[in-house]
């Protein structure tokens, strides 16, 4: 069955405690911008483990809780690895004490609500206090286009632009496999960034990111995410909590303002 995005109004988060202290990649930061808000995946994974790190899922109703598990058999995970690697420059300082893990998909409608609705108050609020940095993965879920969407980005990345291009990509949003995310287009957004269009074009059409994009998109299924967008929150302690659903911001500033008080 394909993956869907869009599972309608869960209110689950994932929780996990590492016993041993996992750096954050260190990346650069732009200033203003947003990732994508959204659903999330639904009633996926029980437990993933590794020598640092248990999750475990609870279903929640309508009430966020959070718990810490010891480790307990289930899949493996590297580390922070997943969360950090196979992406592009964070949004942010470097320095912020929390991190925002989002696995989206252009495509994707709750990932473009996200991004309009939630995330501006996440960044005005957080990632421009230097509270917050925020990492996107991609997870293309929902067709061929949301494939080369992601690849663009990390094309645009070349030219020191992948927020400006993640950015650019959001605000002319216009549905699921309608063909607003096509090659053409993709060629014009960058246009309109004022990307070089030869070396753009020449990194879409080698594939460059190829690789990366899939190995992504591998990190999230790893993960047990079966929808897009899905968030983990990277506490300064390296607890990691997830939130599935359409949640709104103060989801998010209830959990940031909680792990900034430990």
């Amino acid at each position: 069955m394909e993956e869907s995005s869009s599972l309608g109004n869960t209110d689950e988060v994932l929780s996990s405690q590492t016993s041993t202290p996992s750096p954050i990649s260190k990346k650069e930061s732009r200033g203003l911008h947003g990732p994508s808000l959204g659903i999330g995946a639904g009633i996926a994974i029980v437990s993933i483990i590794s020598a640092f790190l248990a999750v475990s899922m609870i279903d929640t109703g309508p009430e966020l809780q959070f718990e810490a598990n010891s480790p307990k058999p289930g899949g493996v995970v590297d580390s922070m690895a997943l969360f950090t690697s196979n992406s592009a420059l964070s949004l942010g300082s470097d320095d912020a004490p929390i991190t925002l893990v989002e696995f989206g998909d252009y495509q994707c409608f709750f990932c473009n609500k996200f991004f309009h609705d939630t995330e501006p108050n996440i960044v005005e609020n957080y990632v421009e206090t230097g509270k917050v940095k925020i990492i996107f993965k991609d997870f293309t879920i929902i067709g061929p286009d949301s494939i080369e969407a992601a690849q663009a980005t990390h094309c645009a990345n070349d030219q020191d632009k992948y927020w400006e291009y993640h950015d650019e990509l959001y605000n002319n949003w216009g549905g699921e496999n309608n063909g607003w995310a096509s090659s053409e287009n993709l060629v014009k957004f960058a246009q309109n960034i004022g990307l070089n269009e030869e070396e753009f074009n020449q990194c879409l059409s080698d594939g460059k990111y190829e690789n990366l994009v899939a190995s992504s998109s591998n990190d999230a299924r790893n993960l047990g995410i079966t929808g897009t967008p899905a968030f983990f929150v990277i506490g300064p302690d390296n607890q990691i909590t997830r939130i599935s659903g359409a949640q709104p911001y103060e989801v998010f500033h209830n959990l940031f303002q909680a792990e900034l008080q430990k």
